[in-house]
C-alpha cells in the first residue's frame, strides 16, 4: 500500500509550449529528496528524453528559501539500495543525474533558496545554473557530516572550477552564496532576486525557438569537452552508501538531528554553520 508521501506529487511538469518546459520542485516545507521522489524525477527525465518537441527545460522551486536541499534521512535506507539500476547501469540518483546532462535537450537550473546536497547535484547536472543574487545557497554539506558525496559532485565540480575550488566546496562543507557562485564558476551567473526569473525566461524562450538539432549537435560537441565519464560517476554513490552506515556519520547525523535537522527552522536554514559547530 502506498503511503501519503509516496503519494504525493512531489515534482510537476508544466509545458509552456511545445518546446519549452518548466519543472517544478514542490515538497514543502524543506523539499527534502528522498527515494519516494526518484520515480517521479526519473518519470521527468525519460520525457526529456524522448519526446521530439522540447528544446529547453528550466528547473526551479515552489518552496520558500529551498530549491532543492539534501536527501532524506528518515527514510530506511533499504528503501534506496532496494531500487533498481537505471538504463545506464549506474544506481537511480546518478543515473538520472546522467541521463539529463547528456538529454538531447538545454537543461536550466533557475536557483532561488538553498541547492543542497542533491540540490547541488542536480544543478550541477544541468547544462547552465543562475541565481539569486539574495537567496541562493549552494552547499556540500556531506563530509562535515562523515559522509562522502554521492551524486557525482567530485567529477563535476573541478570541471566547473578548478581543484582548489571545488575542494573548498566539497571539504568546506558550507554555504556557498550566489554571488560567490558566481565568481567561483558554480553557477552562470548570479542576478538580482526580482531579475532572475525574467531573465532565464527569456533565455530559454530564446534558445526555444532555435533548430532542435542544431542545438543538440552543439551540446553534444560540448558534451564530449566536459562531462565526466560514468566511471568517475558510478563510484561516488556507493561509497556515499556506505560512509552514511559508519560510526563517525552515524553520531553527525544524530547530533544534526537533534538540533533540528529535517525539520524548518534554523539549522535547515544556516546548515552549513551548524555543520561547523558538531565537534566544538
Amino acid at each position: 500500500m502506498q503511503t501519503e508521501t509516496q503519494m504525493t506529487k512531489q515534482i510537476h511538469l508544466t509545458r509552456r509550449s511545445p518546446n519549452y518546459w518548466r519543472v517544478t520542485i514542490d515538497h514543502p516545507p524543506l523539499n527534502i529528496f528522498g527515494p519516494d521522489t526518484i520515480p517521479q524525477l526519473d518519470e521527468v527525465i525519460t520525457a526529456i528524453e524522448t519526446d521530439e518537441a522540447v528544446k529547453v527545460v528550466v528547473f526551479d522551486s515552489a518552496v520558500e528559501g529551498f530549491f532543492l536541499t539534501h536527501y532524506d534521512f528518515v527514510a530506511p535506507v533499504e528503501n534506496t539500495t532496494r531500487l533498481p539500476p537505471g538504463p545506464t547501469g549506474l544506481q537511480p540518483l546518478p543515473d538520472m543525474l546522467v541521463r539529463l546532462s547528456r538529454a538531447p535537450v538545454v537543461s536550466i537550473a533557475s536557483i532561488r533558496g538553498r541547492a543542497t546536497g542533491v540540490g547541488s547535484e542536480l544543478a550541477l547536472a544541468c547544462d547552465m545554473r543562475f541565481a539569486s543574487r539574495e537567496k541562493a545557497i549552494l552547499s556540500h554539506f556531506e563530509v562535515g557530516t562523515g559522509i562522502v558525496p554521492g551524486g557525482g559532485p567530485m567529477a563535476r565540480l573541478p570541471r566547473l572550477m578548478g581543484r582548489g575550488r571545488a575542494l573548498e566546496v566539497l571539504l568546506g562543507a558550507d554555504d556557498i552564496p550566489g554571488d560567490l557562485a558566481e565568481r567561483y564558476g558554480y553557477v552562470n551567473r548570479s542576478l538580482p532576486d526580482a531579475e532572475l526569473d525574467e531573465f532565464v525566461d527569456s533565455l530559454a524562450t530564446r534558445i526555444a525557438s532555435f533548430d532542435k538539432r542544431a542545438i543538440s549537435e552543439t551540446k553534444g560537441f560540448v558534451d564530449v569537452a566536459s562531462l565526466p565519464p560514468d566511471y568517475e560517476i558510478a563510484p561516488e554513490w556507493d561509497v556515499c552508501l556506505a560512509s552514511i552506515m559508519r560510526p563517525a556519520a552515524q553520531k553527525r547525523i544524530k547530533k544534526l538531528m537533534e538540533r533540528g535537522f529535517h525539520k524548518p527552522g534554523d539549522v535547515e536554514e544556516r546548515l552549513g554553520y551548524h555543520v561547523g559547530q558538531l565537534e566544538r
